[in-house]
């Protein structure tokens, strides 16, 4: 069921799926709600599932020239009340995570805990800052599609992109469909935010980190550097994903997620 909420001036979609405890999903930069579209069956006959369009992307509208985590997690934050869920297990991919962290480091009682899903707590260094200035700028000129054609195939391990090639156009064409100004308040909103180590590095949360062997955007050596820093978390690799293991791998995926949540609530 999809549904909508006032945040900001703008409304805010998401999609209802499901009963039970709650798993609630945020996506990516430049994807939407309809990125977990095949994922979500795997989890809604055990869970309530909430997929929200993060606001900037897919349904949801744009309120200003950036988007801060905070006021994402604000979002997230809202959706719970509305639906009356006081604990909650929070799944980022991605941009996703960073807005994970920063709901889980302003409402941890909510948490029953944590997924991030080929995502980090670091804040961005000065290359990642400037590669989202550059990005903005591709946008401003009226080049996004430079951005697609890199930026999505990129996301999938390299012995996917032929092997899903019809997922990876999927992903493609979710991407075009992301206006303008909401993906540069998005980049804007990135850039920006805060680092949350400290609050990865705390236990008093459940925590599941979920890596892809693959993965071009977020290498070995730094989910190590995750691990490192969180050892109590859970965690996997996936051995035949890049950054989109919730496509790639699903069923592996969403094994992990459901075994993880197993027993989180009351």
């Amino acid at each position: 069921m999809r549904k909508s909420i006032n945040f900001k001036g703008i409304e805010v979609s998401y999609t209802d799926h499901g009963s039970g405890a709650c798993i609630f999903l945020l996506h990516g930069y430049m994807e939407s709600g309809e990125i977990w579209e095949d994922f979500v069956p795997l989890l809604a006959g055990q869970y309530r599932v909430i997929s929200l369009d993060i606001p900037g992307h897919g349904r949801s509208g744009s309120w200003g020239k950036e988007h801060s985590m905070a006021d994402l997690a604000d979002s997230v934050e809202l959706v719970l009340e509305r639906e009356g869920i006081h604990k909650v297990i929070l799944v980022g991919h991605s941009m996703g995570g960073y807005i994970c962290m920063e709901f889980a480091s302003r409402h941890p009682e909510k948490l029953a805990g944590y997924v991030l899903f080929h995502s980090t707590c670091f804040a961005d260094n000065a290359e990642k800052k400037a590669n989202r200035d550059r990005e903005i700028s591709l946008i401003l000129c009226g080049r996004k599609r430079q951005i697609i054609n890199v930026n999505i195939p990129k996301a999938f391990a390299d012995i996917n992109v032929d092997r899903l090639e019809s997922q990876l156009k999927r992903c493609q064409e979710i991407a075009h469909s992301n206006g303008d100004k909401g993906t540069m308040a998005l980049l804007k909103g990135m850039k920006m935010r805060a680092d949350h180590s400290a609050r990865l590095a705390d236990s008093s949360l459940p925590l599941l980190l979920i890596g892809g062997e693959g993965d071009n955007y977020i290498p070995g050596e730094v989910f190590d550097r995750l691990l490192q820093m969180a050892p109590h978390a859970s965690y996997v690799r996936l051995k035949e994903s890049g950054h989109m293991g919730f496509i790639e791998e699903a069923e592996p995926a969403a094994k992990v997620l459901l075994e993880f949540s197993s027993g989180l609530f009351p």
